[in-house]
């Protein structure tokens, strides 16, 4: 593994700024506006993805943090109600409130319906970095 891969699995607080601060950059460079909406579906979809990576980058240091490890089966990959589980069995509600927030706007209305409203994939985003801040 080289020394740049290490540093970032090392510190998922910078890992997940960056992803954001890819996404606001597409948003501001690449999407448009146009009133209320982007005008570019294809950049809004390319930012919430890289929004909802850096919710996984966070979340996985959020449960670092607790000492809070997810199993999975072998040949698989963690999902949202991995993520869910974990924090219920932790009482931890408001963060499974932000994390199902920025998961439902960032990752299926955004990423998979394609909404290009400016009000709401901001809530997404502001949700993603009350979860970032949790692990700074």
């Amino acid at each position: 593994m080289t020394t740049s891969v290490k540093k970032q699995k090392a510190n998922p607080y910078s890992e997940a700024m960056r992803f954001m601060h890819n996404a606001e950059d597409i948003l501001k460079t690449k999407a448009g506006i146009n009133g209320t909406f982007y005008k570019d579906e294809k950049y809004v979809k390319m930012a919430c993805a890289n929004a909802y990576n850096a919710v996984l980058l966070a979340m996985d240091g959020y449960l670092k943090k607790r000492n809070v490890v997810i199993i999975k089966k072998p040949h698989s990959r963690k999902n949202i109600d991995d993520y869910k589980r974990a924090l219920s069995e932790m009482d931890e509600y408001d963060m499974l409130n932000y994390l199902k927030h920025a998961y439902n706007i960032l990752h299926l209305y955004g990423y998979y319906d394609g909404i290009t409203n400016i009000r709401v994939i901001k809530e997404g985003l502001d949700s993603v970095y009350h979860i970032i801040e949790q692990i700074k």
